[in-house]
């Protein structure tokens, strides 16, 4: 049986939580831990350096099932992010576990990180792991998180732990397909506010191949990067050929370590807003793809607005304005 707010819950008790100073992260966080100690629930702490040290000072010799994991590793990408917990927890709960507790400090802008695909990766949480027995605790620090993340962050999340310690049911919260489908574009990377280095309309695949990789010889990218930004350009130009309406606008910008490409075509985009963010092998879809570029490159973005449907990629360090 399943302990504390989420007895008698059936999959992923998702819940925020938010606080303002180190003193009442530790009042939310600190009980949660224990409790689940107590209960002899296996619970993963995936907390950036400065909150991962004050749990380990606080919770001391409280370690029984609790796994430390590096929030940059686990954090370095939304899918794969919830690949990882996918395989995670597949394993605790074959292994027999009642209830999985999981701390994470998903990143924003406030720690220099874009938001929208993390965003995306907050609402589509909800759906990629409601089959576990799953309590995901998610702080959100208030002196460093802009005020449009606390925004999504309450509408992403069906419940909200408050300071008083209550678990209440979020009355803003939104299905994650309402909520993915009425996200404004996302802003572009900064390197676009210049004339793009290459335009090509209607182009073969094999171009942009050639031309992605000329771009990225003249930069400081490894061959590996190189390698990824060709395969998502090469797969987003196929898609739009295949699934969009012409004409089909492939652009590009690069500076010395970080290349911006965006493919924009005149369809609606994907039906399935989740596109991208979970695991997939159909190959007759955009989804696959997608995928694949979600785990190997810095950022990517889906959007439609008054030019059409774009898809954008990044390698190297996205400029967040």
């Amino acid at each position: 049986m399943r302990s504390g707010a989420a007895r008698g819950h059936e999959g992923y008790f998702h819940e925020a939580a938010f606080y303002s100073s180190d003193e009442e992260f530790l009042a939310l966080v600190a009980p949660f831990v224990l409790d689940g100690v107590a209960a002899g629930e296996p619970t993963l702490i995936a907390c950036g350096t400065t909150n991962e040290k004050l749990l380990r000072e606080a919770l001391g010799d409280a370690d029984g099932g609790i796994t430390y994991v590096p929030a940059d590793d686990q954090y370095s990408r939304p899918t794969s992010a919830i690949k990882r917990y996918r395989e995670v927890f597949e394993d605790l709960a074959a292994g027999g576990a009642r209830q999985i507790r999981v701390i994470g400090d998903v990143p924003h802008p406030g720690v220099g990180v874009p938001w929208d695909s993390w965003a995306r990766y907050e609402a589509v949480v909800n759906e990629a792991f409601a089959e576990f027995p799953l309590w995901g605790l998610c702080p959100y620090d208030t002196r460093t998180t802009p005020a449009p993340v606390l925004a999504d962050v309450t509408r992403t999340h069906p419940r909200v732990l408050t300071a008083a310690g209550d678990h209440r049911v979020n009355v803003r919260f939104e299905a994650p397909s309402a909520f993915l489908t009425g996200r404004p574009p996302p802003p572009p990377d900064a390197l676009e506010s210049n004339p793009p280095a290459l335009v090509l309309l209607d182009p073969e695949p094999v171009d942009v191949r050639r031309a992605v990789r000329a771009a990225t010889s003249r930069t400081t990218l490894t061959e590996d990067q190189s390698d990824d930004l060709v395969f998502a350009a090469s797969e987003a130009v196929t898609n739009s050929l295949s699934h969009g309406r012409p004409p089909v606008r492939f652009r590009l910008w690069a500076d010395r370590d970080h290349v911006v490409l965006t493919v924009t075509d005149q369809g609606p985009g994907p039906h399935d807003p989740t596109v991208g963010l979970l695991p997939t092998t159909k190959t007759a879809t955009a989804g696959l793809g997608l995928w694949l570029t979600y785990q190997t490159c810095s950022y990517v973005t889906l959007a439609r607005d008054d030019e059409g449907f774009t898809v954008r990629v990044v390698a190297g360090p996205p400029r967040v304005f």
